[in-house]
């Protein structure tokens, strides 16, 4: 079997259960498959279902807590520092981005921290959440290193993403990058596949370039645009792990072969009430004059349309809702595998 199609729906209910089963209430364990499942629908499928197995093993061993729990450290009119407790990071990043977007529909704007969290997913998520509700929205994440500071072949920067997105009157525009040329989860889900990586994605443990995941999960990714990309990167650690108050760099907790200590990952959110500037409507109809022109300008050879951030992901969501999510034999087995070992009904088909 090569591909197998998932319906969108049935697969986030039958991760919501499976999630269940290791403690985390149906509402939590809602926004956490809802997350991996919204990744595999913008056909980001390393950050989709076929982390699962992890954050089920991670909970089976008590090395994160089931149950959200959020302390607020500090509180100021537009900006707060919160605890996440060690609980789940999609879960915790979804009420912080909810409490950032109270704050700034009073006060304009607001930056929020959250420390002591783990892995929130896809960085999407979390801005897309704030798009839709007038805000320009913006978020980032710290990780384990595999990115090298520039100049150096020993990772100690993660591939730390950072997301915005802005509503328009349809989709949201949405930009979200990780600071290298591909996430480190690509590299990791290509290995689970047995699948080769192209030159230029990732380096062996002495600074070569290579071609085969299981070096580069030794090594690191490369960074983009060289000491740009580990710029980028250094600052939203900076961010996270030392204004957030959560660790850095080679600090942090790996989170696929350390059952014994929490990760301390690190989370900002920041949100822009765009009303406190402009209208939406004006915001929304010049921003539909900047698209229009965009699409309209000369294309390059071989080019058929000129898309914006974000846009293809928008045109995959709607064709995977309605023709199903592709999964990988690898990633179907595992679930199937899952299945059994949660005594779950395994129903997840179109």
């Amino acid at each position: 079997m090569s591909n197998y199609n998932a319906n969108w729906k049935k697969l986030r209910s039958f991760c919501q259960k499976l999630l269940q089963c290791e403690g985390m209430i149906e509402e939590e364990a809602f926004i956490v498959s809802d997350c991996l499942v919204g990744a595999d629908l913008c056909g980001v499928e390393s950050h989709g279902v076929s982390r699962t197995s992890i954050y089920l093993k991670r909970l089976e061993e008590k090395v994160v807590n089931a149950v959200c729990r959020l302390e607020i450290e500090k509180e100021f009119p537009a900006s707060i520092a919160i605890n996440a407790c060690n609980s789940m990071g999609m879960v915790a990043g979804k009420k912080a981005m909810q409490k950032c977007m109270e704050k700034a529909r009073t006060n304009g704007s607001c930056f929020v921290t959250v420390n002591n969290s783990n892995h929130y997913g896809m960085a999407y998520y979390y801005v897309d959440m704030a798009a839709r509700e007038g805000f320009v929205g913006i978020s980032g994440t710290n990780a384990p290193p595999n990115i090298a500071p520039w100049g150096s072949s020993v990772p100690y920067m993660g591939t730390n993403p950072i997301a915005i997105a802005v509503p328009t009157k349809d989709e949201p525009i949405i930009l979200d990058m990780a600071p290298s040329v591909v996430a480190m989860g690509k590299v990791i889900l290509a290995a689970k596949l047995g699948q080769s990586i192209p030159e230029g994605w990732a380096l062996t443990e002495d600074g070569k370039p290579t071609t085969d995941p299981n070096l580069g999960m030794k090594g690191s990714v490369v960074p983009i645009g060289g000491p740009k990309g580990y710029g980028i990167s250094l600052f939203i650690d900076i961010l996270c792990g030392i204004l957030g108050g959560a660790e850095f760099g080679p600090h942090l907790g790996n989170m696929w072969n350390d059952f014994k200590n929490p990760q301390n990952v690190g989370h900002f959110f920041s949100c822009i009430d765009i009303s406190k500037f402009t209208t939406l409507d004006i915001f929304t109809e010049r921003l539909s004059q900047m698209v229009k022109e965009i699409k309209a300008l000369p294309k390059n050879d071989g080019v058929n349309e000129i898309f914006m951030p974000g846009e293809i992901e928008a045109n995959k969501i709607k064709e995977r809702k309605q023709n199903g999510i592709p999964l990988s034999a690898p990633v179907y087995e595992e679930l199937k595998e899952l299945s059994l070992k949660y005594n779950t009904p395994f129903d997840i088909g179109v």
